[in-house]
């Protein structure tokens, strides 16, 4: 998917955890994982992850769990 102004804002705009539970749930072939889009949504997840530490990374894991 082409990276638009509005597509980066709304990524911008989530949570490491909202960010990581669309990841972890998305049906294969989910658009906002393809192309501009889906490498800036794993950029902005991995910042947001660093930002957070590790250890709150791993609570945000284990609190969405696997459905």
């Amino acid at each position: 998917m082409e990276l638009t102004k509005e597509n980066k804002k709304h990524i911008d705009g989530l949570s490491y955890e909202q960010l990581l539970s669309h990841w972890r749930f998305a049906l294969s072939g989910d658009p906002w994982f393809q192309g501009e889009t889906g490498d800036y949504w794993g950029r902005v997840m991995n910042i947001k992850k660093k930002d957070i530490g590790q250890v709150e990374a791993v609570n945000v894991s284990k609190d969405i769990g696997w459905k």
